[in-house]
């Protein structure tokens, strides 16, 4: 799906490692049909440059320094509807990809995957395809089922990531401990986790838990 030459798709690259914005430009380089027409270290630079240069795709960090890449393509999307993101990541997790496609990404992908299948993917983006890779694709459909953790569930999970007991958590999140106990046991269900432990490993590999 090449474009004529003279009409490059125009491409923004957001991520906050120089270095890998550079690798980036360099791989457009080679392409005819390509062109990098801005880059962004943060998601509010991200958004600012999004509407002084309206790229046709734009590649998007989901850990950025100042918000989510997630946050990032809401706002751009918001103001133009029609905006193109694909979302360059090293988390592979399902609930992350999920979000990212309800944000309006057109595709997720991770890192590991930009040599083999930026360019296609770039392409096939600004044709209006959506992309998602089959190993991610296979874990959003079988978890498709599972009953999400809510916002609160999310929480204690957090809390209990940084080592804190029942009582500590309770305290933090102005709740009784016999509440913090009830979320754990339901978190443990909907994660299928043997222990607190085993919840948190779950929830950072699936993406429960904030990149940031």
């Amino acid at each position: 799906m090449y474009k004529p030459s003279g009409t490059p798709i125009r491409v923004m690259a957001v991520d906050d490692h120089p270095v890998f914005r550079e690798g980036i430009g360099a791989m457009l380089a080679t392409q005819e049909d390509m062109k990098m027409v801005a880059e962004a270290s943060t998601g509010r630079e991200a958004v600012e440059l999004f509407a002084l240069h309206k790229p046709d795709v734009t590649l998007m960090d989901l850990r950025l320094p100042d918000m989510s890449g997630l946050e990032a393509i809401a706002q751009i999307r918001q103001r133009f509807p029609l905006a193109r993101m694909i979302v360059l990541t090293t988390y592979k997790g399902d609930v992350q990809a999920l979000r990212a496609i309800k944000a309006g990404a057109f595709s997720y992908m991770l890192k590991t995957m930009l040599r083999m299948h930026l360019l296609d993917t770039i392409r096939a983006v600004h044709g209006g395809q959506k992309r998602i890779p089959p190993e991610i694709a296979s874990e959003m459909a079988e978890h498709a089922a599972d009953d999400a953790l809510t916002p609160r569930e999310t929480e204690v999970l957090k809390q209990a990531a940084g080592g804190n007991a029942n009582k500590v958590i309770a305290d933090k999140l102005s709740i009784s401990e016999d509440t913090v106990k009830a979320h754990m046991k339901s978190i443990l269900s909907k994660l299928g986790a043997n222990d607190r432990t085993h919840a948190v490993t779950i929830a950072m590999r699936r993406g429960f838990l904030d990149l940031n």
